[in-house]
């Protein structure tokens, strides 16, 4: 059984046991949450697809941890103008793993 799952704006394909890593998200970390927005379920081969999301699924997860992603480096630069400047960026992230998936 999958589900594809909406979460932060994102898309992820998921199955019971997977651990992936979202946009931070407001809860502390040791406690569960429950993503309502299923866009698409796979259960023992019976595809349903939703309209837009599948009525009564549900993701239930256990937030892992709070943590930050790699720093991404943007260089700005204006030709023959003396205007250079490097920006540095690190997203927040919250580990998540997939509990089970409630169709």
């Amino acid at each position: 059984m999958y589900a594809v799952l909406e979460a932060c704006g994102k898309q992820y394909r998921v199955i019971a046991g997977d651990t992936l890593e979202v946009d931070r998200l407001a809860v502390e970390a040791g406690q569960t949450v429950t993503f309502d927005r299923v866009l698409l379920l796979n259960a023992d081969g019976k595809l349903t697809v939703g309209n837009p999301t599948v009525a009564s699924a549900s993701v239930v997860a256990d937030v892992v941890e709070h943590k930050r992603g790699k720093k991404v480096i943007a260089f700005k630069m204006k030709r023959r103008k003396g205007y250079h400047r490097t920006v540095g960026h690190r997203q927040d992230l919250t580990v998540i793993k997939i509990k089970e998936i409630k169709a």
